[in-house]
């Protein structure tokens, strides 16, 4: 009867457990203070990744962990469009270059030929855990944005999918599929997102809140009336393969209906999900670029921040722009990853954190010399 009665009583703690796991509470204005409180960052370290030379900007970091290093794939641009690039690190701090992991085509016929901007899918995000880039049919997966015209971000911009059965941690080609998942020319393109598309992030639904496995965020440009007049806004996609995906719900999640919102990033914060995401021209172009959060209950239904910007412009380095967040925590400091673009428009990788720890060494090179006016 003993042994009986401890059974019982173990299985009623882990349906307990399970029960509780993903309690949902209501996000009041004291939950948004407390979850500000865990992740703002006010100590800015600085540059942690540099052009050496002004021909290319940096841009858009995400991290990750395996077997005790950190990885960040990132983005270069250097006048014919974005590829996505590959580095390396022991301390979050201090990054060595490893090398490509998309590049462009030789095939003038692909329909990303000029653009493949990639970020990391399936990461654990869970708020000070492993990092890991977790696999999916024994791939790691790579979402991207891609186009086949030259410029940044030029012309008409779709979302990718990308995988590998290698190492991520070492520098080689991702195969992509042949043609894209998304796209402003669908038949089912929503008027937030028929002009053109951009970052996206993808995650798991573990417990299937949205009656799928996988979750898309992205950011989008569209319009009723006018797509190419359009404000940026971020809405979401789901998937249960990772390869065929669908428009969820009949409106963005993110909206401030004038400038742009974008680059979503997913943690798991004390029962809470928070969206850490940017910010830019809400009010005017003077008002810059800048890093914001949100919180949900649900991964759909998100309750925006009101108060202080996590990042936001204020130092050489980022006197222009400070935005597109990666947040990660690790040994009790919070590491806010970050896009720094200067008057010079200069464009590199910066780091703030929830602990002092100094000021980076590395500066962007001597700016380009302005052409003089005839």
């Amino acid at each position: 009867m003993k042994i009986k009665y401890l059974i019982l009583t173990i299985s009623a703690l882990a349906l307990t457990s399970c029960a509780t796991k993903y309690k949902k509470r209501e996000i009041t204005d004291s939950v948004m203070q407390e979850i500000y409180e865990e992740i703002k960052t006010p100590y800015k370290y600085g540059l942690v990744m540099v052009p050496t030379d002004n021909s290319y900007k940096m841009d858009c970091p995400s991290v990750f962990r395996k077997d005790g290093k950190w990885y960040m794939t990132y983005l270069i641009y250097d006048g014919r469009g974005y590829e996505t690039w590959l580095a390396e690190s022991d301390n979050l701090l201090d990054w060595k270059h490893l090398g490509k992991v998309m590049s462009f085509s030789e095939n003038e016929k692909h329909w990303d030929v000029n653009q493949k901007a990639g970020y990391i899918s399936l990461q654990d995000m869970t708020w000070g855990g492993s990092y890991e880039w977790e696999k999916y049919e024994d791939k790691y997966w790579m979402s991207y944005f891609g186009g086949d015209s030259k410029g940044y971000e030029a012309g008409v911009l779709s979302i990718g999918m990308a995988y590998t059965k290698e190492a991520p941690t070492k520098p080689h080609e991702f195969q992509r599929l042949e043609n894209p998942v998304l796209t402003p020319k669908d038949k089912d393109a929503k008027w937030w997102d028929n002009s053109t598309m951009y970052k996206n992030s993808v995650i798991r639904d573990k417990d299937k809140l949205t009656g799928h496995n996988f979750i898309m965020y992205y950011n989008a440009r569209g319009d009723s009336i006018n797509p190419a007049k359009g404000a940026e806004r971020i809405a979401m996609a789901v998937s249960n393969d990772m390869k065929h995906w669908e428009r969820y719900g009949n409106k963005p999640l993110i909206n401030h209906h004038k400038g742009i919102s974008g680059d979503a990033y997913i943690q798991r914060i004390n029962d809470t999900w928070v969206m850490f995401y940017f910010g830019a021209f809400w009010t005017g172009w003077n008002q810059g670029a800048f890093n914001r959060f949100a919180v949900s209950n649900d991964l759909v239904n998100w309750t925006d921040w009101k108060g202080e910007d996590l990042v936001k412009s204020s130092e050489p380095y980022d006197d222009l722009f400070a935005h597109k967040s990666f947040v990660v925590k690790h040994d009790g400091v919070v590491y806010h990853f970050y896009c720094a673009v200067n008057k010079a428009e200069q464009r590199g990788i910066a780091i703030a954190t929830s602990k002092d720890l100094g000021k980076s060494k590395l500066n962007f090179v001597a700016p380009p010399e302005k052409k003089k006016k005839n």
